[in-house]
Parts: C-alpha cells; structure tokens; sequence
C-alpha cells in the first residue's frame, strides 16, 4: 500500500497517463507534446518531464497502463470461462461484453494508434506484444471452453478476428450486437474442426 508520500506522486502519473491516451485518442501520437499533457492532465510542465524523461517512455507507459487495465478485466472474464459451461451463444456474448466495454470514444481509440506506431518504432513492441498475449489467454481460454481443437494454435487469429470488427466498430460507429452477430456466423465451424476427408476405398 503506498504511503501518503508517495501517493500524491502516482496520483499525478496516473493523470499524466490518462491525458497522453486522451491526447492520442483526439489527435494521433504525433499531437503528444509535453505542454498539452500538462495542460490536459491539470499538473505543472516540470511534473511531466519529472516523471517521464523521454516520449517514447510516456508512449510506452501509457500503452502498457492501458494493457494491464484490459489484462485485468479480460482476466477476470478468462476465470469465468473455466468454472462455467460455455455454449456458443454464451461465448458470443462474453466477445459483446469486451466489446461493449470498448466505448466509441478517444481513450479506446488511443491503443490502436499506439499499435500501429509500435509498427514504426520497435522500442514499442514489447509493451504491445504483451497486450496482445493477454488477449490470446482470454481467446484461448474461451475456445477451450467450447471444446475447439488446437485453442491455443487458434486463439491469435481469433484475436485478429475480434479486432478487426472491433476496428470496423470504431471506425464506422456501429453497433457491438454486429461483433456478436459475426462470431455466432462463424464459431460453429470452428467448434465442429476441420472437415475430414472420406476414405475414398
């Protein structure tokens, strides 16, 4: 538990945090300046440049605030998957509830402009990767649940699939129910396997 020192220390880094996805999410990374996340966070210019000597450590902390966020969340849903029988729709719906949880607003629009500058500077591609690795576990998690072979081999391109049409939401403003809708097309495939060949003797 911090003490009442160090407390007004991560108050402040949380609000820097926040304000550099906010920032993010309005006007892209390139709109990141030391002077507006003061102005947005509500702290002083030495504050920022105090508790984050460069951008790239304020990209990456902020990318990384935003992943142990979601890990914790997705986590908690990943538990739910293994005391509780999964059926299909009920896999559907938990997909809803991530979605749904990802309002159309500039904070969740922030890591996807942080993934794809993470395409341009490599110093980003841990703390990216390790966002992506807590999807997987939810993924995998979810499509064992439902008895999909190879769950594990299957869960990053089920992840690629979910944000994808997440990406689609975000971009054209449409409903979560859409997200819900794409996966009931397609999970019964996968919960059946690849289809076998008959032996032609």
């Amino acid at each position: 538990m911090p003490n009442a020192a160090t407390a007004p220390s991560a108050t402040t880094r949380q609000r820097i945090i926040t304000a550099v996805l906010r920032i993010i999410g309005e006007d892209g990374v390139a709109a990141v300046t030391n002077r507006r996340i003061a102005k947005e966070a509500g702290v002083s210019l030495g504050s920022v440049t105090y508790h984050f000597e460069t951008q790239h450590d304020l990209l990456r902390e902020s990318l990384l605030h935003f992943v142990r966020e979601e890990a914790r969340y997705f986590t908690e849903l990943a538990d739910q998957c293994r005391t509780e029988d999964l059926g299909i729709e009920d896999a559907a719906s938990l997909a809803g509830q991530v979605a749904c949880g990802s309002a159309l607003d500039s904070a969740h629009l922030a890591p996807f402009e942080l993934y794809l500058h993470a395409g341009r500077d490599e110093r980003l591609r841990e703390a990216a990767a390790e966002a992506f690795r807590a999807y997987d576990l939810l993924a995998a998690r979810i499509l064992t649940a439902l008895g999909v072979p190879d769950a594990e081999r299957l869960a990053a391109t089920t992840v690629a699939l979910v944000m994808g049409l997440q990406l689609r939401r975000l971009a054209t403003g449409g409903p979560a129910e859409d997200l819900v809708d794409a996966l009931l097309l397609l999970a019964p495939g996968a919960v059946a396997g690849p289809a076998t060949t008959a032996d032609p003797a």
